[in-house]
């Protein structure tokens, strides 16, 4: 029989991502820093010959191979447009900051048609009654929570070449239910999800967690990484029958829609999944936010 380790119900923001964002350079730190951490040095921007190597050293530290000599061409010219949009945000725009990373060859709608996977919000959303932490008040709230901190969060995951953002916010969020009620951080399979989760999900064509959360609610739980591992691909269902552990969930709900408290009050509780608005340009490459440094 699965071993199942049971856990309680998640909570869903609407759909999403983790964010790791650095700071900004300020003042005398940017001729110092803004080179190493966005990419480019503004001299680079007025020489041919400079892009060139430019293009050349980021296509040497992110492995980039093209089929011809051709592509190599057209991506160039992709990547020279995107290193000017992104030059010109960061004079533009002082509260966040882009910078050059994987996707530098890639025109902005080859991005999103690659990489975007949330659909649409589900025919029924959960939720309706009456919200958890809803008689939670504002001074039980901690000021701060990093479940990074408190052990819940794994490591940071890479979804690939495959619209399967939904996957991983959905087992983001059961990760870090699953060890804080059971205290055992268990790194779980977004690859079932993808293969298994089929009602209302496509797969790497997109999905909403809402449908994920109940196939796992009424499947039987969701096995580990380490036995459904992830392929970047769509594959055939394959539950793992046997002794494979599962982690199940008891079911999710939506935080209030247009409440902050309410937000701030299910996550003082628990990691929540979320989506988040990720098909304008700036998206692409964003790098940071600003900080304000006092003198």
């Amino acid at each position: 029989m699965s071993k199942k380790l049971s856990v309680a119900a998640v909570l869903l923001l609407c759909a999403g991502a983790w964010l790791l964002a650095e700071a900004r350079p300020h003042g005398d730190d940017i001729d110092s820093d803004f080179y190493s951490i966005v990419g480019y040095a503004p001299e680079d921007l007025g020489s041919h010959d400079r892009l060139i190597k430019l293009f050349e050293e980021w296509v040497a530290k992110y492995r980039k191979a093209y089929a011809s000599f051709e592509e190599k061409l057209r991506r160039f010219e992709v990547f020279k447009d995107n290193l000017k949009h992104i030059d010109e945000i960061n004079k533009k725009v002082s509260s966040y900051w882009l910078g050059l990373n994987e996707f530098a060859d890639l025109t902005h709608d080859e991005f999103k048609a690659t990489y975007l996977g949330l659909n649409r919000r589900p025919r029924n959303a959960a939720g309706g009654g009456s919200f958890r932490y809803g008689g939670v008040g504002a001074g039980d709230v901690p000021k701060e929570v990093d479940w990074r901190k408190k052990g819940a969060v794994t490591e940071v995951k890479n979804q690939g070449q495959c619209g399967s953002c939904w996957a991983f916010s959905t087992v983001a969020a059961v990760e870090g239910i699953n060890q804080i009620v059971t205290g055992n951080l268990t790194s779980l399979s977004e690859q079932e999800l993808i293969d298994c989760s089929t009602d209302g999900n496509n797969g790497c064509n997109g999905g909403i967690m809402d449908y994920a959360f109940s196939y796992i609610a009424g499947s039987g739980g969701l096995h580990t990484e380490e036995a459904y591992p992830y392929l970047m691909e769509e594959g055939d269902c394959d539950q793992k029958a046997g002794d494979e552990q599962v982690v199940t969930i008891s079911g999710y709900e939506d935080v209030p829609a247009n409440d902050e408290q309410a937000l701030v009050k299910a996550l003082a509780h628990q990691p929540v999944s979320v989506a988040i608005e990720a098909s304008g340009r700036h998206f692409q490459f964003y790098k940071g936010v600003a900080t304000l440094i006092s003198s």
